[in-house]
């Protein structure tokens, strides 16, 4: 690796990293200078993420083939963790996609925690730190996307939990806040148990934990079968895909430019960027692909249904990542790692786009309940026309974003059905296929429903005044909406498709992103079956939710088919009733043995101190009364005599 490709991959996570750092390490502002702070915390999260992001864009141009540079940094009897970078395409797009957003979500994060229902008196005081976990979080994820190492891996990966812990419960003023982050992160630390004992696995057998090294070794059938499965229960957790997809919604309760930065370029993109960079090991374990393909399948159906039910506006799009996540998982099931990184390229643009103008319409209306909106399309005509740029490309209205890549998903699962093509079995590829076309049908279904419930009709509730938002909050969703809109015609560029190749893939050929009709046809008319039949209903009764036509369905998809209650049963309350009896026996076992020798050495002790207090006066007694017979005695020899 040249030195400056070396130096610009460095920066990537080292300038956010610093910031966020120093936003932490500054010492606490007395009241009257915490609006300096705030403009200095600022200008550290800006300044972090654009340096970050112009390095992701100098290497968009400088990397062609894929470059590694490594330390050893500890080696233990021939088990090696090496320090280094390893840069790809696929490393310098993924990067390029989270700085982007990170940058977006930095300078949205100004005007949002200012103004509307969410300004209070202790924003300045509250900023830096928020600030700084946002910089964290995106140095995490980049050090995950840049990583030669699994153990370097795997320390950005942790670090994203903790970040996340501290961003969803950010705003200790909502009751729900606390709760959620305790959640998210400790059942994505379930996931990471298996993730950090594959890691371990794949380690051992090579004898480094270098990236190039574990892809280069021959692992046995069964070694290799069970890493890639450990480490899809990590990816499980941190991508939200069932059965530790429970998380994510209730996340909802953080900020919405933190819900904008985990859906969209962290956090869940992370165990999808995972298993693409070891892809080739999961080539070899077509068990465990198959085992993706049928979580990938229950995920996006499990999470666009869910979706159709929700109020919450967030909720909606909460559920709706879970689904789009299950696509990518989905596509990297079948061997289609190229669509599946393409899907996560233009759901990042997208998906950041839907958050942040919700975010717009949230401080429009002091509410996330959609029961509260509409009539919003004069009032907010900006906003308006975004969220349909994002919704389009949601549900994959052609030409926008989402319509190439959930199509290059789609296509792919089809010929792994029809072609056997890939590691899988072709029953994985019909699975995946025909849940992704029921799952068109319902994203477009509850995206219409999004549109009209929020947007148009009449309004339902007295609104004070709602409007477009500042500029601060404005710029960042219109540059969205342009990725949104365009970023699919990049798959026309072989350039662009080069850079999608996988590590290990060394074939040479050009990975094909576009597919057309008759491939189109299909999903095409499942979409307009959706969004038809979501405004046929909206029609007949504007003022009703579409949502009414579920009928006894609404409340089932609506808790998301009880799975929560069912984790909740199954999980915490036996756990909870194993730690109660934990707890008894500590107290009456572990603490009750050294408490009660410790009583019982004070009762004897104190016993005899007793005795020992009532034996000097009785002791007393028999000295004087001892002396008094020998006294006695002598006196009567002496007379005797």
């Amino acid at each position: 690796m040249s030195t400056p490709t070396l130096w610009l991959a460095g920066v990537l996570p080292a300038a956010p990293l610093v910031a966020g750092l120093l936003g932490l390490l500054l010492p606490p502002a007395p009241r009257q200078d915490r609006a300096a702070a705030r403009r200095s915390a600022v200008a550290l999260g800006v300044a972090g993420a654009a340096v970050s992001l112009l390095a992701a864009l100098a290497l968009l141009f400088r990397v062609d083939a894929p470059v590694e540079a490594s330390t050893t940094w500890v080696d233990l009897g021939g088990l090696r963790v090496t320090l280094g970078l390893r840069l790809d395409g696929v490393a310098v797009l993924v990067a390029t996609a989270v700085t982007a957003v990170a940058l977006a979500v930095q300078v949205y994060s100004i005007g949002y925690l200012r103004r509307g229902p969410h300004d209070d008196v202790d924003v300045d005081h509250r900023y830096p730190p928020y600030a700084a976990q946002l910089s964290l979080f995106t140095a995490a994820m980049l050090t995950v996307v840049v990583s030669g190492d699994l153990i370097m891996l795997l320390v950005g990966w942790e670090v994203m939990g903790i970040c996340s812990y501290l961003l969803i419960a950010h705003d200790r003023r909502l009751p729900e806040a606390p709760g959620a982050a305790v959640k998210a992160f400790l059942v994505t630390r379930v996931g990471d148990v298996g993730f950090l004992l594959g890691i371990a696995l794949l380690g051992v057998g090579a004898g480094s934990f270098r990236i190039a090294d574990v892809l280069a070794h021959d692992y046995g059938t069964g070694t290799l079968t069970a890493a890639c499965l450990l480490l899809l229960a990590g990816v499980a957790g941190k991508s939200a895909q069932f059965p530790l997809h429970t998380w994510l919604p209730d996340a909802m309760a953080g900020p919405t430019p933190v819900s904008a930065l985990i859906h969209a370029a962290t956090m869940v993109a992370a165990g999808v960027y995972a298993v693409a960079r070891l892809f080739p090991l999961f080539e070899r374990a077509p068990a465990a692909l198959a085992v993706l393909g049928v979580m990938a399948a229950i995920t996006m159906l499990l999470g666009a249904f869910a979706a159709t039910a929700q109020d919450d506006i967030k909720r909606v799009l909460a559920w709706s990542t879970v689904s789009q996540i299950g696509y990518m998982t989905g596509a990297l099931a079948v061997g289609a790692p190229a669509a599946a990184l393409f899907h996560l390229l233009t759901h990042a643009a997208f998906k950041a786009l839907l958050f942040l103008a919700a975010g717009a319409v949230i401080h429009a209306v002091g509410t996330t309940l959609m029961s509260r909106m509409g009539g919003l399309r004069t009032a907010m005509p900006v906003t308006f026309w975004c969220m349909v740029v994002g919704l389009g490309a949601l549900a994959g209205v052609p030409p926008l974003s989402g319509f190439w890549s959930k199509d290059g998903v789609l296509a792919a699962a089809e010929a792994a059905a029809l072609d056997g093509a890939g590691p899988t079995a072709a029953w994985v590829g019909w699975l995946v296929w025909l849940a992704g076309l029921v799952g068109v049908a319902v994203t477009a279904w509850y995206a219409t429903r999004l549109l009209l419930r929020t947007f148009l009709g009449a309004t339902r509730t007295p609104l004070l005044r709602p409007h477009d938002p500042p500029a601060l909050l404005r710029w960042p969703v219109l540059l969205l909406a342009v990725p949104a809109a365009l970023l699919g015609l990049a798959a026309f560029a072989p350039w662009f498709a080069d850079r999608l190749r996988v590590p290990g893939d060394d074939t040479g050929e050009a990975v094909e992103l576009v597919h057309l009709a008759p491939n189109l046809i299909l999903p095409l008319l499942l979409l307009l079956a959706g969004a038809g039949v979501a405004w046929a209903g909206w029609r007949r009764d504007p003022a009703a939710d579409p949502a009414r036509f579920l009928g006894p369905l609404r409340p089932v998809f609506a808790r998301a088919f009880r799975l929560d209650d069912v984790q909740h049963t199954l999980v915490v309350r036996p756990t909870g009733a194993l730690a109660r009896v934990v707890r008894t026996g500590d107290e009456l076992g572990v603490d009750g043995l050294v408490e009660g020798s410790g009583r019982a050495a004070v009762e004897v002790g104190g016993g005899l101190a007793a005795l020992h207090r009532a034996a000097l006066p009785r002791a007393a007694a028999g000295v004087l009364a001892g002396a008094l017979l020998i006294g006695l005695a002598v006196a009567l020899i002496g007379v005797t005599s």
